[in-house]
């Protein structure tokens, strides 16, 4: 290192000699020079000043005491042996990195995390992120007047990361929710939260650009809002301010090489946010739109052959047979330059639309084919359900044995997945997700095929939990299981509190 600092001060030296003889022979000629350009300049009219577009700078101190309040940290405890969990559940693209506060230590040991959130209701309704609280034992919120509940995970929907919590008071202080929609980069933003731990931290910036598409098919139904506000590990969950007191977002992951801060932080847009929640409150569960189609992005190149003046749009590279978009006549190579009204401007505008549009209603979709444009009108589907978009059982409460209860989510199997994995109509149900326990022991991954409960067969979430609703403390269960195309065979032992 000491080897190349020295070289590079002798090239900058060097250069440095070198400026110097040209700067002085033009310093010789600038005499001359002048009066021509004061000549020029008298020649042009006088110029008047620009207005000030922007005066002064925010005081967020009224906006922090009204709000600060409703804002509440959240640790989350995790048993050893809920965490044992195979490592693809923890996977997500390096460059991100979610907010967890510092994690307890590993071998053997129960752990915690931390996280923030705020309350949406004096009833005890609060809003973070289901990272924060995902695989959890038991959740605890501290309000800024050092009280502290134990919080009950009323709901949770891993695709827009939203989880719902519920304490049990009365009369507390709340947040104002406002509309992410008229949310416009340069706008100055506030969020409060827990980083490192540290109760009630205010940080703010502005808004760097909104409609961001950031992760992978996991967050496909988010367009978040992008700012430059300070976020690090255990902000996740809190909430983001405009200058009103509103809540337009949930600051939820940055963009880090580090995995801290580097002013790229995004939130979830808070009406994504309460439609989940109303959904979960109503339904029980999460419902999203689906028309059958895979896009890709039109670059310029595509635009020219398209017919297209500037590459804008969702260019169609899938159409699944049968499917809602197949019905309506949209076909391989139309681009998609609006949905429901709505324009689309890149591919990942299109995920977030659909995704919102209630299922069984019409929308009218705006299309190139060979240069011209096309009016279609299509039927929202409902996309299969996201296993883990559901009410989980309340705690203290006594409840049959399920998959949820033995520590896993399951999937019903598409026609297609069980033609890909060679099994016959009804047969088999799909493991979506691993969260410990009895499943967690058994050795069950992401991925697997459950044939067999027993002597049962099983082709459904309904038909397992049906098989497995006698189960209780101290039985061993024996599950089939289809796995990398292979039968086998796992105990699941179900102990005193699982």
């Amino acid at each position: 290192m000491k080897t190349h600092q020295l070289f590079a001060l002798r090239i900058a030296l060097v250069g440095a000699f070198m400026a110097v003889g040209p700067a002085a022979c033009a310093q010789s000629e600038a005499p001359a020079a002048a009066g021509s350009v004061a000549a020029m300049q008298a020649s042009q009219p006088a110029q008047t000043a620009a207005p000030v577009q922007v005066t002064g700078l925010p005081d967020f101190t009224a906006l922090v005491e009204g709000n600060a309040p409703a804002v509440v940290n959240i640790t989350a405890l995790t048993t050893a042996a809920s965490r044992q969990r195979s490592m693809e559940e923890e996977e997500m693209p390096e460059f991100f990195r979610r907010f967890f506060g510092p994690p307890g230590v590993p071998g053997g040991r129960d752990s915690t995390s931390g996280g923030s959130g705020f309350i949406i209701s004096q009833d005890g309704y609060i809003l973070t992120n289901n990272h924060v609280v995902q695989g959890a034992d038991e959740v605890t919120v501290r309000l800024t007047d050092r009280r502290e509940f134990r919080a009950d995970v009323i709901g949770t929907d891993p695709q827009t990361d939203i989880a719902v919590l519920k304490v049990d008071a009365s009369g507390l202080p709340t947040v104002r929710l406002g509309n992410a929609n008229t949310v416009k980069p340069g706008q100055w933003v506030v969020a409060i939260g827990s980083p490192f731990r540290f109760d009630h931290t205010v940080t703010a910036g502005v808004v760097s650009a909104t409609g961001r598409s950031v992760g992978g098919s996991d967050q496909q139904y988010v367009p978040f809002i992008q700012t430059d506000v300070a976020i690090n590990p255990g902000n996740s969950g809190g909430p983001l301010f405009n200058l009103s007191g509103e809540v337009i977002g949930i600051n939820s992951q940055i963009f880090s090489g580090t995995g801290g801060y580097m002013g790229i932080s995004f939130a979830i847009p808070i009406d994504v946010a309460q439609n989940v929640v109303d959904q979960l409150k109503t339904d029980g569960r999460v419902r999203r739109g689906r028309i059958g189609v895979e896009v890709q992005e039109v670059t310029r190149a595509f635009a020219e052959s398209l017919g297209l003046d500037r590459p804008v749009g969702a260019l169609v590279a899938r159409v699944v047979p049968g499917s809602a978009a197949d019905q309506a006549g949209i076909k391989i190579g139309d681009v998609i330059l609006s949905f429901d009204g709505r324009d689309i401007i890149t591919q990942s505008d299109l995920p977030p639309i659909v995704g919102t549009t209630r299922p069984g209603s019409k929308a009218d979709v705006r299309i190139v084919r060979d240069g011209r444009e096309r009016m279609l009108t299509v039927t929202v589907a409902e996309a299969e359900s996201d296993p883990e978009a559901v009410l989980p059982a309340r705690s203290g409460e006594a409840q049959p044995a399920s998959a949820t209860r033995l520590g896993m989510r399951l999937q019903d199997l598409s026609a297609e997945q069980r033609t890909q994995a060679e099994l016959g109509s009804g047969e088999g149900v799909l493991v979506a997700q691993v969260v410990g326990g009895p499943a967690g022991r058994a050795g069950l991954r992401r991925g697997d095929i459950v044939l067999r409960v027993g002597r049962t067969d099983v082709g459904s979430v309904a038909a397992f939990n049906k098989a497995v609703e006698g189960v209780k403390a101290g039985d061993s269960v024996m599950l089939l299981v289809r796995r990398g195309g292979a039968n086998t065979f796992l105990a699941l032992n179900v102990r005193e509190g699982d």
